[in-house]
């Protein structure tokens, strides 16, 4: 089990061994979900690498947030 030390600014940091295992790489977006007194982090799938798959697209911004919000439901509400 590894420990970590949240920062002034209330960062963390993860450790490498841990970001390797999960994939996650410099900018990688990940899910947060608090369980009882557990915080509990998952890399979250890109799925920017999709982009252009399917017609017109919303503004940049807004795909952004729903594809955001698209990850957290699918990671905290699994199938």
């Amino acid at each position: 089990m590894d420990m970590a030390t949240v920062s002034s600014k209330g960062q963390i940091t993860i450790p490498a061994h841990v970001r390797r295992a999960l994939g996650i790489k410099p900018h990688s977006s990940v899910v947060l979900q608090v369980t009882g007194d557990s915080l509990i982090v998952r890399a979250a799938p890109d799925f920017f690498a999709l982009k252009g798959f399917l017609k017109k697209s919303p503004p940049p911004d807004e795909e952004r947030r729903l594809m955001a919000e698209g990850v957290a439901r699918h990671v905290l509400e699994p199938e």
